[in-house]
């Protein structure tokens, strides 16, 4: 399994023999330089609606045919707005069995609308338990309590958490929310995209040390094995 970052949430996970878009927020991202149509998903995972992670999402879905999985609302924003059928719908607590993995779509504590005001249903996060790793990446959110039984339920390797502060968890947020998942790893997202989401991230490492927390700061366009 490789992790690659492309800046504020955006990622692609590679599997054996399988490719997967988290938010994929690129054309718009002042973090990227990824050119979207050099991407081929087989499959698109999103938090929620906010453009910030939406994104590119109806391009490359239409250009790839990739499998969109994401909450009801979404899916069907996609179907009716774009003409795109290829879809998993998902929501809050709810788990499927994929080919190339189990997802468990979780709670976040954000909102989730489209940039036409429609409404993106409720936002969240996902479990991806894949080739014997298990990793959680939290879309937009706050700490939230259920992540002491997520922590408990799932031995997980990395987390994805937000640290930006403002519209998501900031710094002392993220350590709330490693304490109770308690995962090996821990990689910012939603950071340093806009000036109300810039973060120290040496000072926020320091922190998550003394914490007792591992971490690993990617920078747009690096990427990590598993």
């Amino acid at each position: 399994m490789k992790i690659t970052f492309f800046g504020h949430s955006a990622l692609k996970i590679d599997l054996d023999g399988t490719t997967l878009l988290v938010d994929p927020f690129l054309s718009d991202n002042p973090l990227s330089d990824q050119d979207p149509s050099a991407l081929h998903p087989d499959v698109i995972l999103l938090t929620h609606a906010h453009g910030d992670h939406w994104g590119d999402t109806p391009q490359i879905a239409a250009r790839t045919g990739a499998l969109v999985v994401a909450n009801f609302e979404i899916t069907q924003y996609l179907g009716a707005k774009h003409d795109h059928s290829n879809v998993q719908p998902m929501n809050t607590g709810g788990s499927w069995q994929f080919p190339w993995g189990r997802v468990t779509q979780t709670w976040a504590r954000h909102s989730s609308s489209f940039s036409d005001g429609t409404y993106g249903g409720n936002p969240g996060g996902y479990i991806l338990e894949a080739e014997g790793k298990c990793i959680y990446m939290a879309g937009d959110t706050s700490p939230f309590m259920e992540m002491e039984w997520m922590g408990h339920d799932f031995d997980i390797d990395v987390a994805l958490l937000p640290i930006g502060d403002c519209f998501t968890m900031g710094p002392e947020g993220s350590r709330r929310a490693a304490d109770m998942l308690n995962p090996e790893l821990i990689i910012p997202l939603h950071f340093n995209t806009f000036p109300l989401i810039e973060v120290d991230t040496d000072a926020w490492q320091a922190m998550m040390g003394e914490a007792g927390h591992a971490t690993r700061v990617l920078e747009p366009g690096t990427a990590m094995e598993l």
